[in-house]
């Protein structure tokens, strides 16, 4: 389970806090990532975001997610507050690869701690519409052609019966693509696959 990889970087750093680096790695390789793959990274190996499926998802409310919170203004607020944050606390640790480690524990705590609040009174994947990394992953995925890995397809045989909306943890609406031969081209489609075996005509493939 990959959430065990964030329970113990959440334990662990306290005590060695040059770990906290390794948060970098969640930084920059969801962007990275989804120039070509669109937001995979969240719906597959981001730590926090396996947390939130596998432990949050049994005590969230599943109630729809505030319509604000994944817009441009609200997200690009978020972006800008975080990062600056990062960058004032960085610049005063800098030069100490330990106090430096403890900056990104502070955002990472932080950070989970609102995205439970938000995943329990809402949904699990609240936090995802506005994470910082999800956002700038989301502006720059591909949007007027076809990512060259793995993309979620809508075949002709739906029904539009929405019961893949009704699983998706992002709230999104795969069954809006019917029929776009480059599929779902949603920047916010993490790529979970959630909606695939919810389908009831096997609709729903990823390729």
């Amino acid at each position: 389970m990959l959430y065990w990889i964030l329970l113990v970087y959440l334990v662990v750093t306290p005590f060695f806090p040059v770990v906290g680096w390794l948060a970098a790695i969640c930084m920059i390789a969801p962007v990275w990532m989804s120039c070509h793959r669109g937001r995979y990274w969240c719906g597959n190996f981001c730590p926090r975001g396996n947390f939130y499926d596998r432990v949050l998802s049994r005590f969230s409310r599943k109630r729809p997610i505030p319509a604000f919170l994944r817009t441009p203004a609200f997200r690009a607020a978020i972006v800008g507050l975080l990062f600056t944050m990062f960058g004032v606390q960085f610049y005063f640790a800098w030069g100490d690869w330990g106090r430096m480690g403890m900056v990104f524990w502070n955002l990472i705590v932080v950070t989970t701690i609102v995205g439970i609040v938000l995943g329990v009174a809402y949904s699990h994947r609240a936090w995802c519409t506005f994470c910082p990394m999800g956002s700038l992953s989301a502006l720059v995925a591909p949007r007027h052609r076809k990512p060259s890995f793995r993309n979620i397809h809508i075949a002709d045989s739906c029904v539009m019966c929405r019961k893949c909306a009704r699983v998706c943890p992002m709230q999104l609406h795969p069954y809006e693509a019917k029929g776009a031969e480059a599929g779902m081209m949603d920047p916010d489609c993490i790529k979970c696959g959630v909606c695939i075996p919810k389908c009831p005509k096997d609709s729903i493939s990823m390729r």
